[in-house]
């Protein structure tokens, strides 16, 4: 029993490697996303193709293939990734390119006659976008930002490929150590799916908070 005490504390110490890789991954994408999104329907050509080609390249290539590249490659350039920053640059960069799509789909969705309104009240575009299209926006990026940020939370299992002493990682520590498969997966199954729970109630709780008393106006 103490032996297994031991091996249940470390997928739990893989479990809060698993929640940094996802609290900083999704705070990478959420500002990717943003970037990204915004970039796309920029008035600058350059800038729109830029954020398109960013897109499409991550959208269109492996999770895998990106994270290889990210630990295994940028070196050779100079840049070495610790296995942590690699798993969240991979992740952010990855899942930051589905969220631009949403970002772009709600900013296009607010109504046209909301536009012509603020370019009738003289306000700059920066002041456009804060004050009066991302307000009305928001609450429709969130439930798909939250089945990003679930997405990005499974995604995780890939950095054990980089040894990254993950949830994925320390169960197949487990696994080898004691020869069973059904123990430590099971409790991995468990954590991801509380994980999810957490993520949903969150997106949830501040979706309701955000469109408090605007029921019939949306």
């Amino acid at each position: 029993m103490a032996e297994w005490s031991g091996y249940l504390t470390l997928i739990l110490q893989g479990a809060l490697v698993t929640v940094q890789l996802t609290l900083m991954g999704s705070a990478l994408a959420l500002v990717v996303a943003f970037l990204a999104g915004l970039g796309r329907i920029a008035p600058w050509g350059p800038l729109r193709w830029l954020a398109t080609a960013y897109i499409e390249f991550f959208r269109g290539t492996s999770i895998f293939v990106q994270l290889f590249w990210v630990y295994f490659v940028l070196p050779f350039a100079g840049a070495s990734l610790s296995p942590l920053a690699a798993g969240v640059l991979a992740l952010g960069l990855n899942v930051g390119a589905y969220g631009a799509e949403v970002v772009r789909g709600a900013v296009l969705s607010v109504p046209r006659d909301q536009r012509e309104a603020t370019v009738a009240l003289n306000l700059t575009p920066y002041q456009r976008m804060r004050h009066v299209i991302l307000p009305q926006a928001l609450p429709l990026m969130l439930p798909t930002f939250g089945n990003n940020a679930i997405e990005l939370l499974k995604a995780t299992a890939v950095v054990s490929l980089i040894s990254l002493t993950d949830m994925t990682f320390q169960a197949q520590v487990v696994r080898a150590q004691t020869g069973s498969t059904l123990v430590p997966f099971l409790t991995i199954l468990v954590l991801y799916f509380l994980m999810a729970l957490a993520i949903s109630a969150g997106v949830r709780a501040f979706e309701r908070r955000l469109t408090a008393g605007l029921d019939g106006v949306r």
